[in-house]
């Protein structure tokens, strides 16, 4: 350790400390609950069990911490692009070292224990983006500066991907929060929300009739409202005045009631997603006319949106039917309410949602959870351990967890806002964006309210490599917190 190592724990933001080993410790206290075996007893701290080895975890994540708070900032700075080329290439090879788990290629087995790259190179690639965009000149709207920052996101992506894990892989999109932090356009994030939205709703409804009309679906006509509603705020927002939004939503509305009336009653064999298709295409070559007249390149980039927009529809059901895996069709399918498969797919969520239901207010209390029990929850200590804290501990259990979740990512926010050096700043960043991603997919997916894929919830999951992977994420940052002052 550094001679100045009084100092730095002087320094050291204690708060964040205690929220964390507040919840490693409820962690534990779950695992020792979904791994519970009533027809074994065994004690707690036993090695040949989990909770035995989570102690093991936990332990040596607080020595992990430990050294790394007595390392010098200065190194995160000055080798963070040659630790991300490291994990690069420790990624590309693991697929090629790792045997197949559950169908996955990404755990690479030494001696008695196993690792997962993946986890440890979130920090590697955190510490490579701040060490880009920290550099001298750095702009979000110089085209090779954004590209640069968004290839250091995807290339991990891309290698996790071939390691057949792409919940691990989506992990990474968080850290265009961060990009957005460092002057991002809206409407790229806008641009992606839509997206989703279409695909999602488009291939929900794709097959609902719409109420009262003999012919069209109400997948169609729900994506031609939401491409308008957000071709009307990107002209409202991205155009100079006189913004023509108000003539824009006027003629919108007109235009969809004098179709309904004509589809309705005078014409009802000509289907309203027709209209409603209609009303986007005369939007877009009203754009088009409008950056004629005013030679604007925004009106063209809306209209460009509209029609990718349309075309995304379009080929939504196609890319769900013919291009992804039976189990990712069905997997979609269950989320989004088109199917029931109680006993396939939509098992570990439907048990996962009896178990945090049955909790009630209180709960049942620790190691008294019959799902745990009898087992009718898979991976209830990894992926789906939140559901152990809802029947155990109840409701009050999971509002104290999320509450303390929420603590730390505003408790963050606040530490990467106070940083006076950009490489601080944005390493915070994406340090937040990561584990708010993995609480608010992980906890989602536990509710059906997020598709599953499979990532851990920090602290509380079962394994070595998640909980050291978010100990190295949090504590690199808290030291260089530390040092905020010198590292300007």
């Amino acid at each position: 350790m550094p001679q100045n190592t009084p100092s730095i724990l002087r320094r050291l933001d204690w708060f964040t400390v205690l929220i964390y080993m507040a919840l490693m410790a409820l962690g534990w206290v779950s695992v020792c609950g979904a791994s519970y075996d009533p027809d074994l007893q065994l004690s707690v701290l036993d090695m040949s069990t989990r909770p035995g080895m989570q102690v093991v975890w936990i332990g040596t994540s607080l020595l992990l911490g430990l050294i790394l708070l007595g390392i010098n900032e200065r190194v995160w700075t000055t080798f963070g692009v040659a630790i991300y080329l490291l994990f690069m290439v420790l990624l590309f090879v693991t697929p090629f070292l790792a045997r197949e788990t559950k169908g996955s290629l990404s755990w690479i087995k030494i001696g008695s224990f196993s690792i997962q790259p993946a986890e440890f190179a979130k920090f590697a690639t955190a510490l490579c983006a701040a060490s880009c965009i920290s550099r001298r000149g750095f702009s979000m709207r110089n085209k090779r500066d954004f590209l640069l920052s968004c290839a250091i996101i995807l290339l991990p992506m891309a290698l996790i991907v071939k390691q057949k894990e792409t919940g691990s892989a989506l992990v990474y999109l968080s850290l265009f929060l961060m990009l957005y932090r460092e002057g991002l356009s809206g409407s790229i994030l806008l641009t992606a929300v839509s997206a989703v939205s279409i695909f999602v709703v488009g291939v929900k409804f794709s097959l609902t009739p719409i109420e009262h009309i003999a012919l069209g679906d109400l997948g169609t006509l729900c994506v031609c409202l939401i491409i308008q509603a957000f071709t009307l705020a990107f002209v409202h927002s991205y155009t100079p005045r006189p913004r023509p939004t108000g003539r824009m939503l006027a003629a919108t509305a007109g235009a969809l009631l004098a179709g309904y009336a004509l589809v309705r009653w005078l014409l009802p064999m000509v289907s309203l997603n027709v209209v409603a298709t209609g009303v986007v295409a005369a939007t877009v070559l009203y754009l088009i006319y409008m950056a004629i007249r005013r030679w604007m390149w925004h009106y063209v980039f809306i209209a460009i949106f509209a029609m990718g927009g349309l075309s995304l529809h379009a080929g939504a059901n196609y890319v769900l039917n013919n291009i992804m895996e039976p189990h990712q069709q069905t997997r979609i399918r269950v989320f989004l309410g088109m199917e029931d498969d109680p006993l396939g797919k939509g098992y570990n969520v439907n048990q996962a949602k009896i178990a945090i239901g049955s909790g009630g207010l209180k709960g049942k209390g620790f190691k008294n959870g019959t799902q745990t029990k009898l087992k009718y929850v898979p991976e209830q200590d990894t992926d789906f351990i939140f559901c152990t804290v809802g029947e155990e501990q109840g409701f009050l259990g999971c509002a104290t967890v999320l509450m303390l979740f929420l603590t730390l990512i505003l408790r963050l926010i606040h530490l990467a806002e106070r940083q006076s050096d950009r490489f601080a700043r944005v390493y915070g960043y994406c340090v937040l964006s990561i584990f708010l991603f993995h609480v608010f997919i992980n906890v989602g997916m536990v509710l059906g309210l997020t598709p599953v894929i499979g990532i851990p919830l920090p602290f509380f999951s079962y394994g070595g490599s998640s909980l050291w992977g978010f100990t190295i994420l949090l504590f690199i940052f808290l030291r260089m917190d530390t040092a905020r002052e010198r590292l300007t």
